[in-house]
């Protein structure tokens, strides 16, 4: 189980971690690793004007395809420890987790049982640096994703608003794709959210 981490979050966030124990407690490993310009990838935290403003100058492409080589690489070392299955492979990442979690599970390839997006679509809000708006590459990446999917949609997201997430869900070409919504706005997350998040991952990947 690859687990992504949100904006401003890190590999260590509570989120990952409680997923991480939901993930091992069913007898699956699960690993994280840092997002660019995040965790221990920096010598200390950015904000958020810091980091996005990083990947714009980098530019959103290279850096989600240095993101996929990164997890493809994490993947391949667990494989190799004897860790890892690499014909069940699953993936979890909300919002940021979502952005580079969409590049990174298309490079997996077809090892992947199951991904679990959300709060991320095709549109943001002027919040975000406009130099991160690529939505013909998270349209191109979420069509090329055929492995079951759960979405989490915020219906009241004021950083990415419904419509492109709504967009982003018709793109997948699973035939087994369920959306999970709720009211609030992004940084909402009703509590029974991660047992229907774990429920889904463990009926693919068990």
């Amino acid at each position: 189980m690859l687990l992504g981490h949100g904006g401003s979050g890190h590999r260590h966030s509570d989120r990952v971690l409680s997923m991480a124990d939901r993930i091992t407690s069913s007898g699956c490993a699960a690993v994280a690793i840092d997002g660019p310009f995040h965790g221990e990838r920096v010598a200390s935290p950015l904000t958020t004007v810091e980091y996005q403003s990083r990947m714009a100058a980098e530019g959103i492409g290279r850096v989600l395809d240095r993101m996929a080589d990164d997890w493809v690489a994490a993947r391949d070392l667990l494989v190799d420890a004897g860790t890892a299955d690499p014909t069940r492979q699953a993936y979890f990442g909300l919002s940021m987790g979502t952005r580079f979690g969409l590049a990174a599970v298309r490079a997996l390839g077809p090892g992947l049982r199951c991904a679990v997006f959300g709060k991320f679509g095709t549109r943001s809000t002027p919040g975000i640096n406009p130099g991160l708006h690529a939505p013909h590459r998270v349209l191109n990446d979420a069509s090329a994703i055929t492995a079951p999917v759960l979405f989490h949609l915020q219906w009241d997201d004021e950083i990415f608003p419904r419509p492109g997430q709504l967009q982003l869900f018709d793109a997948f070409m699973s035939s087994d794709k369920e959306l999970l919504g709720f009211a609030g706005g992004h940084r909402d997350t009703p509590e029974h959210a991660s047992a229907l998040w774990h429920g889904f991952i463990n009926r693919h990947i068990a």
